[in-house]
Protein backbone atom coordinates (compact mmCIF):
# COMPACT_ATOMS: atom_id res chain seq x y z
CA UNK A 1 0.00 0.00 0.00
CA UNK A 2 2.51 2.34 0.86
CA UNK A 3 4.78 1.76 -2.21
CA UNK A 4 1.54 1.96 -4.23
CA UNK A 5 0.52 5.68 -2.42
CA UNK A 6 4.25 6.24 -3.13
CA UNK A 7 4.00 5.76 -7.27
CA UNK A 8 0.93 7.59 -7.36
CA UNK A 9 2.92 10.73 -5.66
CA UNK A 10 5.63 10.24 -8.07
CA UNK A 11 2.89 9.69 -11.33
CA UNK A 12 1.11 13.16 -9.64
CA UNK A 13 4.36 15.22 -9.66
CA UNK A 14 6.94 14.24 -12.16
CA UNK A 15 4.06 11.87 -14.62
CA UNK A 16 5.93 9.03 -14.82
CA UNK A 17 4.24 5.55 -14.54
CA UNK A 18 5.42 2.91 -12.40
CA UNK A 19 6.65 0.65 -15.56
CA UNK A 20 8.65 3.83 -16.37
CA UNK A 21 9.85 4.65 -13.14
CA UNK A 22 13.14 2.30 -13.37
CA UNK A 23 14.36 3.51 -17.20
CA UNK A 24 13.41 6.84 -16.18
CA UNK A 25 15.66 7.35 -12.68
CA UNK A 26 18.67 5.36 -15.00
CA UNK A 27 18.39 7.59 -17.68
CA UNK A 28 18.35 10.83 -14.96
CA UNK A 29 21.51 9.60 -13.63
CA UNK A 30 23.00 8.75 -17.10
CA UNK A 31 22.85 12.31 -18.02
CA UNK A 32 23.43 13.45 -14.12
CA UNK A 33 26.69 12.09 -14.47
CA UNK A 34 28.01 13.38 -17.60
CA UNK A 35 26.99 16.98 -17.12
CA UNK A 36 28.67 16.73 -13.79
CA UNK A 37 32.31 15.86 -15.16
CA UNK A 38 31.48 18.75 -18.34
CA UNK A 39 30.54 21.78 -15.68
CA UNK A 40 33.45 20.53 -13.60
CA UNK A 41 35.24 21.90 -16.87
CA UNK A 42 33.25 24.01 -18.32
CA UNK A 43 34.03 27.09 -15.25
CA UNK A 44 38.04 26.07 -16.31
CA UNK A 45 37.21 27.11 -20.21
CA UNK A 46 35.25 30.07 -19.68
CA UNK A 47 37.71 31.69 -17.81
CA UNK A 48 40.19 31.09 -20.03
CA UNK A 49 38.15 32.95 -22.72
CA UNK A 50 38.80 36.79 -21.24
CA UNK A 51 42.59 36.47 -21.71
CA UNK A 52 42.19 36.09 -25.54
CA UNK A 53 40.59 39.39 -27.77
CA UNK A 54 37.59 39.10 -29.79
CA UNK A 55 39.39 38.44 -32.98
CA UNK A 56 41.20 35.54 -31.52
CA UNK A 57 38.21 34.13 -29.74
CA UNK A 58 36.55 33.68 -33.14
CA UNK A 59 39.51 32.03 -34.70
CA UNK A 60 38.99 29.31 -31.61
CA UNK A 61 35.24 28.99 -32.47
CA UNK A 62 36.36 28.73 -36.21
CA UNK A 63 38.58 25.97 -35.10
CA UNK A 64 35.91 24.10 -33.31
CA UNK A 65 33.66 23.49 -35.88
CA UNK A 66 36.33 22.54 -38.33
CA UNK A 67 37.43 20.05 -35.58
CA UNK A 68 33.57 18.98 -35.42
CA UNK A 69 33.13 18.36 -38.33
CA UNK A 70 36.15 16.21 -38.84
CA UNK A 71 34.81 14.59 -35.25
CA UNK A 72 31.23 13.89 -36.60
CA UNK A 73 32.60 12.41 -39.96
CA UNK A 74 34.75 9.78 -38.04
CA UNK A 75 32.40 9.49 -36.05
CA UNK A 76 29.61 8.52 -39.02
CA UNK A 77 31.93 5.81 -40.14
CA UNK A 78 32.38 4.46 -36.96
CA UNK A 79 29.04 3.99 -36.30
CA UNK A 80 28.51 2.94 -39.78
CA UNK A 81 30.84 -0.42 -39.40
CA UNK A 82 30.29 -1.09 -35.34
CA UNK A 83 27.14 -2.04 -33.67
CA UNK A 84 25.54 0.72 -32.01
CA UNK A 85 25.46 -0.91 -28.59
CA UNK A 86 29.51 -0.81 -28.28
CA UNK A 87 29.49 2.38 -30.04
CA UNK A 88 27.69 4.48 -27.31
CA UNK A 89 29.56 3.30 -24.45
CA UNK A 90 33.14 3.76 -26.90
CA UNK A 91 32.67 7.39 -26.89
CA UNK A 92 32.68 7.92 -23.09
CA UNK A 93 35.48 5.61 -22.58
CA UNK A 94 37.01 7.86 -25.57
CA UNK A 95 36.82 11.50 -24.07
CA UNK A 96 37.64 10.33 -20.54
CA UNK A 97 41.15 9.13 -21.92
CA UNK A 98 41.42 12.01 -23.84
CA UNK A 99 40.92 14.42 -20.27
CA UNK A 100 43.59 12.39 -18.92
CA UNK A 101 46.14 12.80 -21.86
CA UNK A 102 45.60 16.97 -21.45
CA UNK A 103 46.38 15.84 -17.64
CA UNK A 104 49.61 14.70 -19.14
CA UNK A 105 50.56 16.91 -21.68
CA UNK A 106 50.24 20.23 -19.29
CA UNK A 107 53.52 18.58 -17.73
CA UNK A 108 55.71 18.71 -20.63
CA UNK A 109 54.04 21.05 -22.90
CA UNK A 110 56.18 24.66 -22.49
CA UNK A 111 53.49 26.88 -23.71
CA UNK A 112 50.89 27.11 -21.66
CA UNK A 113 48.49 29.17 -23.76
CA UNK A 114 49.01 26.73 -26.58
CA UNK A 115 47.80 24.01 -24.46
CA UNK A 116 45.12 26.01 -23.36
CA UNK A 117 43.75 27.01 -26.77
CA UNK A 118 43.97 23.18 -27.46
CA UNK A 119 41.71 22.44 -24.24
CA UNK A 120 39.29 25.26 -25.11
CA UNK A 121 39.03 23.88 -28.57
CA UNK A 122 38.25 20.21 -27.47
CA UNK A 123 35.90 20.60 -24.48
CA UNK A 124 33.88 22.84 -26.91
CA UNK A 125 33.58 19.85 -29.31
CA UNK A 126 33.28 17.51 -26.08
CA UNK A 127 30.71 19.86 -24.81
CA UNK A 128 28.29 19.09 -27.66
CA UNK A 129 28.85 15.55 -28.34
CA UNK A 130 28.43 14.10 -25.70
CA UNK A 131 24.88 15.01 -24.94
CA UNK A 132 23.71 14.33 -28.59
CA UNK A 133 25.15 11.47 -28.35
CA UNK A 134 23.50 10.56 -24.91
CA UNK A 135 20.06 12.21 -26.40
CA UNK A 136 20.14 10.01 -29.60
CA UNK A 137 20.64 6.82 -27.06
CA UNK A 138 17.71 8.11 -25.51
CA UNK A 139 15.47 8.90 -28.03
CA UNK A 140 15.35 5.12 -29.00
CA UNK A 141 14.57 4.01 -25.73
CA UNK A 142 10.68 5.78 -25.27
CA UNK A 143 7.86 6.25 -27.52
CA UNK A 144 5.91 9.68 -28.61
CA UNK A 145 3.40 9.12 -26.35
CA UNK A 146 6.16 8.92 -23.28
CA UNK A 147 9.13 11.63 -24.34
CA UNK A 148 6.91 14.78 -23.82
CA UNK A 149 5.90 13.04 -19.93
CA UNK A 150 9.60 12.14 -19.50
CA UNK A 151 11.94 13.70 -21.17
CA UNK A 152 11.76 17.23 -18.97
CA UNK A 153 12.57 14.86 -15.49
CA UNK A 154 15.16 13.07 -17.72
CA UNK A 155 16.64 16.39 -18.43
CA UNK A 156 16.21 17.67 -14.94
CA UNK A 157 19.18 15.13 -14.32
CA UNK A 158 21.27 17.20 -16.23
CA UNK A 159 20.59 20.47 -14.59
CA UNK A 160 21.65 18.96 -11.10
CA UNK A 161 24.70 17.29 -12.39
CA UNK A 162 25.02 20.89 -13.52
CA UNK A 163 25.04 21.99 -9.96
CA UNK A 164 27.18 19.07 -8.59
CA UNK A 165 29.79 19.95 -11.44
CA UNK A 166 30.28 23.50 -10.69
CA UNK A 167 29.89 23.50 -7.24
CA UNK A 168 33.29 21.42 -7.22
CA UNK A 169 35.88 24.34 -8.67
CA UNK A 170 34.29 26.65 -6.64
CA UNK A 171 34.80 24.63 -3.76
CA UNK A 172 37.97 23.30 -4.38
CA UNK A 173 39.86 24.66 -7.74
CA UNK A 174 42.24 26.19 -4.84
CA UNK A 175 43.22 23.26 -3.13
CA UNK A 176 43.48 20.52 -5.58
CA UNK A 177 45.02 23.15 -8.30
CA UNK A 178 42.64 23.13 -11.70
CA UNK A 179 44.59 20.60 -13.77
CA UNK A 180 43.51 17.56 -11.29
CA UNK A 181 39.85 18.65 -12.29
CA UNK A 182 40.73 17.07 -15.55
CA UNK A 183 41.09 13.50 -13.48
CA UNK A 184 37.98 14.29 -11.75
CA UNK A 185 35.96 14.95 -15.03
CA UNK A 186 37.43 11.98 -17.17
CA UNK A 187 36.41 9.18 -14.17
CA UNK A 188 33.19 10.59 -13.93
CA UNK A 189 32.72 10.24 -17.89
CA UNK A 190 33.51 6.12 -17.08
CA UNK A 191 30.20 5.49 -14.34
CA UNK A 192 27.97 5.76 -17.60
CA UNK A 193 29.07 2.64 -18.63
CA UNK A 194 27.03 0.29 -17.06
CA UNK A 195 23.97 2.27 -17.02
CA UNK A 196 23.57 1.70 -20.93
CA UNK A 197 23.04 -2.06 -21.37
CA UNK A 198 20.59 -1.94 -18.28
CA UNK A 199 18.53 0.84 -20.16
CA UNK A 200 18.61 -1.18 -23.40
CA UNK A 201 17.41 -4.64 -21.52
CA UNK A 202 14.42 -1.82 -19.85
CA UNK A 203 13.06 -0.70 -23.47
CA UNK A 204 11.47 -4.32 -23.72
CA UNK A 205 10.96 -5.63 -20.14
CA UNK A 206 9.27 -2.60 -18.81
CA UNK A 207 9.18 0.00 -21.15
CA UNK A 208 7.00 -1.84 -23.54
CA UNK A 209 8.79 -0.69 -26.52
CA UNK A 210 9.91 -3.87 -28.35
CA UNK A 211 7.58 -2.55 -31.48
CA UNK A 212 8.90 1.07 -31.76
CA UNK A 213 9.05 1.88 -35.61
CA UNK A 214 12.69 2.33 -35.77
CA UNK A 215 15.20 0.33 -37.11
CA UNK A 216 16.25 -2.30 -34.44
CA UNK A 217 19.32 -0.93 -32.33
CA UNK A 218 22.09 -3.47 -33.58
CA UNK A 219 21.45 -2.80 -36.87
CA UNK A 220 24.27 -0.58 -39.03
CA UNK A 221 23.75 2.21 -40.51
CA UNK A 222 24.37 3.23 -44.03
CA UNK A 223 28.35 3.17 -44.34
CA UNK A 224 28.67 6.20 -46.63
CA UNK A 225 30.52 8.59 -44.13
CA UNK A 226 28.53 11.63 -45.28
CA UNK A 227 25.17 10.10 -45.31
CA UNK A 228 24.59 12.03 -42.40
CA UNK A 229 25.06 15.43 -43.95
CA UNK A 230 22.95 14.03 -46.67
CA UNK A 231 20.18 12.77 -44.95
CA UNK A 232 20.04 16.52 -43.08
CA UNK A 233 19.83 18.01 -46.11
CA UNK A 234 16.92 15.99 -47.90
CA UNK A 235 14.93 16.70 -44.80
CA UNK A 236 12.91 19.87 -44.78
CA UNK A 237 11.98 18.78 -41.18
CA UNK A 238 15.34 18.11 -40.04
CA UNK A 239 16.50 21.34 -41.62
CA UNK A 240 13.93 23.60 -39.69
CA UNK A 241 15.87 22.49 -36.64
CA UNK A 242 19.07 23.06 -37.87
CA UNK A 243 17.60 26.79 -38.47
CA UNK A 244 16.65 26.28 -34.93
CA UNK A 245 19.36 25.60 -33.46
CA UNK A 246 21.60 28.18 -35.19
CA UNK A 247 19.16 31.01 -33.66
CA UNK A 248 19.44 29.60 -30.75
CA UNK A 249 23.56 29.94 -30.92
CA UNK A 250 23.67 33.41 -32.47
CA UNK A 251 21.64 34.20 -28.54
CA UNK A 252 24.60 32.29 -26.80
CA UNK A 253 27.40 34.13 -28.82
CA UNK A 254 26.27 37.87 -28.48
CA UNK A 255 25.36 37.27 -24.93
CA UNK A 256 28.72 35.59 -23.91
CA UNK A 257 30.91 37.67 -26.02
CA UNK A 258 29.65 40.48 -24.08
CA UNK A 259 29.90 38.93 -20.44
CA UNK A 260 33.62 38.21 -21.29
CA UNK A 261 33.85 41.88 -21.64
CA UNK A 262 32.89 42.69 -18.47
CA UNK A 263 34.94 40.06 -16.91
CA UNK A 264 38.40 41.11 -18.42
CA UNK A 265 39.21 42.86 -15.21
CA UNK A 266 39.08 39.79 -12.98
CA UNK A 267 41.83 37.16 -12.23
CA UNK A 268 41.65 33.90 -13.89
CA UNK A 269 40.40 32.33 -10.27
CA UNK A 270 37.89 35.24 -9.63
CA UNK A 271 36.23 34.51 -13.29
CA UNK A 272 35.96 30.91 -12.71
CA UNK A 273 34.16 31.20 -9.66
CA UNK A 274 32.05 33.90 -11.50
CA UNK A 275 31.54 31.45 -14.15
CA UNK A 276 30.66 28.52 -11.76
CA UNK A 277 28.21 30.78 -10.14
CA UNK A 278 26.06 31.77 -13.02
CA UNK A 279 25.94 28.05 -13.79
CA UNK A 280 24.54 27.10 -10.10
CA UNK A 281 21.76 29.96 -10.36
CA UNK A 282 21.05 28.01 -13.86
CA UNK A 283 20.69 25.07 -12.76
CA UNK A 284 18.74 25.06 -9.43
CA UNK A 285 16.16 27.52 -12.08
CA UNK A 286 16.53 24.65 -14.51
CA UNK A 287 15.72 21.67 -12.20
CA UNK A 288 12.83 23.49 -10.43
CA UNK A 289 11.09 24.09 -14.01
CA UNK A 290 12.25 20.94 -15.74
CA UNK A 291 10.31 18.63 -12.93
CA UNK A 292 7.51 21.01 -12.20
CA UNK A 293 6.39 22.47 -14.97
CA UNK A 294 8.12 21.49 -18.37
CA UNK A 295 6.00 18.63 -18.88
CA UNK A 296 2.59 20.17 -18.17
CA UNK A 297 3.07 23.39 -20.66
CA UNK A 298 4.35 20.61 -23.27
CA UNK A 299 1.06 18.63 -22.46
CA UNK A 300 -1.28 21.41 -22.28
CA UNK A 301 0.04 23.85 -24.39
CA UNK A 302 1.62 21.66 -26.86
CA UNK A 303 5.42 22.02 -28.77
CA UNK A 304 4.70 25.05 -30.49
CA UNK A 305 4.74 27.03 -27.44
CA UNK A 306 7.02 24.59 -26.23
CA UNK A 307 9.84 25.37 -27.94
CA UNK A 308 8.55 28.82 -28.85
CA UNK A 309 8.71 30.28 -25.40
CA UNK A 310 12.20 30.49 -24.09
CA UNK A 311 12.71 32.63 -27.71
CA UNK A 312 9.84 34.72 -26.42
CA UNK A 313 11.25 36.00 -23.39
CA UNK A 314 14.46 36.13 -25.18
CA UNK A 315 12.90 39.46 -27.19
CA UNK A 316 11.97 40.98 -24.29
CA UNK A 317 15.12 40.28 -22.09
CA UNK A 318 17.33 41.36 -24.96
CA UNK A 319 14.95 44.64 -25.40
CA UNK A 320 15.82 45.02 -21.60
CA UNK A 321 19.77 45.03 -21.86
CA UNK A 322 19.10 47.80 -24.72
CA UNK A 323 17.69 49.72 -22.10
CA UNK A 324 20.12 49.14 -19.68
CA UNK A 325 23.03 47.27 -20.86
CA UNK A 326 24.97 46.77 -17.76
CA UNK A 327 26.59 43.78 -15.74
CA UNK A 328 23.89 42.27 -14.22
CA UNK A 329 21.01 42.10 -16.56
CA UNK A 330 22.75 40.62 -18.85
CA UNK A 331 23.73 38.16 -16.29
CA UNK A 332 20.24 37.87 -15.66
CA UNK A 333 19.03 37.45 -19.44
CA UNK A 334 22.13 34.84 -19.58
CA UNK A 335 20.25 32.91 -16.73
CA UNK A 336 17.14 33.08 -18.27
CA UNK A 337 18.25 31.70 -21.41
CA UNK A 338 20.28 28.81 -20.23
CA UNK A 339 17.96 27.53 -17.75
CA UNK A 340 15.19 27.85 -20.44
CA UNK A 341 16.96 26.38 -22.66
CA UNK A 342 17.91 23.16 -20.23
CA UNK A 343 14.62 22.94 -18.90
CA UNK A 344 12.16 23.69 -21.54
CA UNK A 345 14.20 24.12 -24.84
CA UNK A 346 16.24 21.48 -24.87
CA UNK A 347 13.70 18.19 -23.88
CA UNK A 348 10.90 19.53 -26.49
CA UNK A 349 14.12 19.87 -28.98
CA UNK A 350 14.81 15.88 -28.19
CA UNK A 351 11.24 14.94 -28.36
CA UNK A 352 11.27 15.69 -32.10
CA UNK A 353 13.89 13.59 -32.77
CA UNK A 354 11.53 10.18 -31.15
CA UNK A 355 9.50 10.12 -34.57
CA UNK A 356 13.08 9.64 -36.99
CA UNK A 357 14.74 6.77 -38.32
CA UNK A 358 17.90 5.45 -36.55
CA UNK A 359 20.03 7.16 -39.76
CA UNK A 360 18.32 10.41 -39.00
CA UNK A 361 18.69 9.57 -35.02
CA UNK A 362 22.44 8.38 -35.11
CA UNK A 363 23.86 10.17 -38.16
CA UNK A 364 22.10 13.59 -38.88
CA UNK A 365 21.51 14.36 -35.56
CA UNK A 366 25.48 14.65 -34.67
CA UNK A 367 25.50 16.91 -37.77
CA UNK A 368 22.55 19.33 -36.63
CA UNK A 369 23.27 18.94 -32.95
CA UNK A 370 27.53 19.61 -33.35
CA UNK A 371 28.74 20.46 -37.05
CA UNK A 372 25.37 23.17 -37.51
CA UNK A 373 25.99 24.01 -33.94
CA UNK A 374 29.69 25.29 -34.23
CA UNK A 375 29.25 26.51 -37.63
CA UNK A 376 26.72 28.56 -36.15
CA UNK A 377 29.21 29.46 -33.68
CA UNK A 378 31.80 30.19 -36.24
CA UNK A 379 29.42 32.28 -38.15
CA UNK A 380 27.52 34.42 -35.43
CA UNK A 381 31.24 34.77 -33.82
CA UNK A 382 32.48 36.81 -36.90
CA UNK A 383 29.52 38.51 -37.34
CA UNK A 384 29.64 39.61 -34.07
CA UNK A 385 33.50 40.69 -34.63
CA UNK A 386 31.71 42.39 -37.47
CA UNK A 387 29.60 44.67 -35.66
CA UNK A 388 32.23 45.71 -32.89
CA UNK A 389 34.84 45.64 -34.39
CA UNK A 390 34.75 47.06 -37.86
CA UNK A 391 31.25 48.96 -37.24
CA UNK A 392 31.82 49.80 -33.39
CA UNK A 393 28.62 49.08 -32.19
CA UNK A 394 28.08 49.32 -28.79
CA UNK A 395 25.78 46.61 -26.70
CA UNK A 396 22.53 48.91 -27.06
CA UNK A 397 22.34 47.99 -30.97
CA UNK A 398 23.38 44.69 -30.67
CA UNK A 399 20.42 43.76 -28.51
CA UNK A 400 17.99 45.39 -30.51
CA UNK A 401 20.12 43.05 -33.41
CA UNK A 402 19.54 40.11 -31.16
CA UNK A 403 16.22 40.67 -30.42
CA UNK A 404 15.26 40.31 -33.58
CA UNK A 405 16.92 37.31 -34.15
CA UNK A 406 15.19 36.03 -31.15
CA UNK A 407 11.66 36.82 -32.98
CA UNK A 408 12.70 34.92 -36.20
CA UNK A 409 13.29 31.78 -33.20
CA UNK A 410 10.33 31.72 -32.25
CA UNK A 411 8.65 31.54 -35.12
CA UNK A 412 10.49 28.98 -36.16
CA UNK A 413 9.93 26.80 -32.67
CA UNK A 414 6.28 27.20 -33.78
CA UNK A 415 6.46 26.14 -37.27
CA UNK A 416 8.55 22.93 -35.67
CA UNK A 417 6.42 22.41 -33.74
CA UNK A 418 3.27 22.37 -35.75
CA UNK A 419 4.68 19.96 -37.78
CA UNK A 420 5.60 18.06 -35.12
CA UNK A 421 2.10 17.54 -33.98
CA UNK A 422 0.90 17.01 -37.45
CA UNK A 423 3.25 14.25 -38.17
CA UNK A 424 2.98 12.58 -35.47
CA UNK A 425 -0.84 12.61 -35.94
CA UNK A 426 -1.45 13.80 -31.68
CA UNK A 427 -1.96 16.64 -30.24
CA UNK A 428 0.33 16.72 -26.71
Amino acid sequence: MLKKKLLDIIYKAARIKPNELRATLLSFGFVFLLMTAYFILRPLRDAMSSDWSDPELSWLWTSTFFFSFIAVTLYSAIISRVKLKYVVPGVYIFFSLSFISFYLLAAVIPDPDFLNKCFYVWLSVFSLFHVSVFWSFISNLFSTEQAPRLFSFIASGASIGAIIGPAIPIMFAGDLGVMNLLLIAAGILLLPIPIINQLESLKVAELGNKNLNIEAPNKRLEKNILSGFLTFIKDPYLVAIGVFILLYVAMNTFIYFELRKFLIDFDRDTRTQIWASIDLVVNLLAITTAIFATSRIAIRFGMPLTLAIIPLLMIFGWMAVAVSPILFVLIGLQVIRRAGNYAITKPGREMLFTMVSNEARYKAKPVIDIVIYRGGDMVTAWFYTLLTASFGLGLNIIALIAACLAAVWASTGVYLGRKYNNQNDVVI
